[in-house]
């Protein structure tokens, strides 16, 4: 099969490689429909994530149908078009049982989604079924429930967005605005989203995003407060990872508010002091997907919840290395893929 490849920083190709096959009864095999690239796997496209001895596949995000299945899958039929939350779990242990499924006892990462095939662990507490036959224009949306809106959301969640809460986004990349989308949804009154970029501004507005803060630093989070009636936000959602990220959140937060974040870090140091001195929560980690898939499922399918406009490009597997460029140099949000 073609699999993307990254053979060093800033090397990403696609190759042919050896098809996957069951290696637990637990398995299943899926055939890709729709891929895409994130965010976080511009890290180690960077060479940000530590030095890389050899050529790995990536990519974590995924939806396709069913091709094999192992002895012991039971739910998960072949021919069912599913959805691949990006850490497998076995949906039965305490953790998955609290809602937590990425720390899942039996359960783990798994990579190389960018691919025309996938081996799925733990298949049937993984995978959520898609019921009945999948119009093409709604793969999009889908696709965003692997991984990018439910980020958002736990985000959102995490923060303790509810029916009237301000709300203030850090990041405007595809997570950022999914938590936009997600402040909103669970009723946020006013969400301020902080962006320079018109056409990301132009999607945060359409996801309902009541004001855009383009400065940064101490005057952004002035601008923030000025908005808010002369105190910060409620809740603000750090969607990017950084220090300075990190730092913005709680300048822009309000005393007793909270900070959710699913940025992944890098080189964040929090101010402990200040967080202490002011009260400030700061809760969030790695989305757990499995755990919110069929509530958010079930919107995109009435179609109340159409989260996926933040792939703002669409190309073939084989023009990988170009998805990549492109969301390495800003030039697109997030990059569907087609095998």
């Amino acid at each position: 099969m073609r699999a993307t490849v990254l053979h060093s920083p800033g090397d990403i190709r696609l190759d042919t490689v050896p098809d996957p096959q069951l290696r637990h009864d637990t398995d299943a095999i899926v055939r890709v429909v729709a891929a895409c690239v994130c965010g976080s796997d511009l890290w180690p496209y960077r060479g940000l994530n530590g030095e890389q001895t050899e050529p790995q596949q990536i990519g974590h995000e995924h939806v396709g149908i069913v091709e094999q299945v192992g002895a012991e899958v039971a739910d998960v039929k072949v021919g069912d078009f599913v959805i691949a939350p990006f850490k497998h779990s076995d949906n039965t242990c305490v953790h998955c049982r609290n809602g937590v499924h990425t720390s899942c006892v039996n359960g783990g990462f798994y990579t190389g989604c960018q691919a025309e095939l996938v081996r799925v662990p733990n298949a049937d507490g993984t995978l959520v079924t898609v019921p009945g036959e999948v119009d093409d224009a709604l793969v999009p949306h889908l696709l965003t429930l692997s991984d990018v809106f439910p980020t958002g959301h736990h985000c959102a969640v995490s923060a303790g967005v509810t029916a009237g809460s301000t709300v203030a986004v850090v990041g405007d990349g595809a997570v950022g605005l999914s938590a936009v989308l997600a402040a909103k949804r669970l009723g946020a009154s006013t969400v301020i989203a902080m962006s320079r970029h018109e056409a990301r501004q132009q999607i945060a507005r359409e996801f309902g995003a009541d004001h855009i803060v383009e400065s940064r630093g101490k005057e952004g989070a002035a601008e923030v407060r000025e908005i808010l009636g002369g105190i910060g936000a409620d809740a603000v959602l750090e969607c990017v990872g950084t220090h300075e990220s990190m730092k913005q959140a709680f300048l822009s937060l309000r005393p007793g508010g909270t900070v959710g974040y699913v940025g992944v870090p890098h080189g964040v140091e929090l101010p402990i002091n200040v967080m202490f001195g002011n009260n400030f929560g700061l809760a969030g980690g790695v989305a757990p997907v499995r755990a919110y898939l069929p509530e958010l499922l079930a919107e995109v399918l009435d179609g109340s919840l159409r989260p996926g406009a933040v792939f703002d490009l669409t190309l073939p597997l084989e023009r990988v290395a170009d998805a990549y460029r492109s969301m390495d140099e800003r030039a697109a949000i997030k990059v569907l893929l087609r095998p």
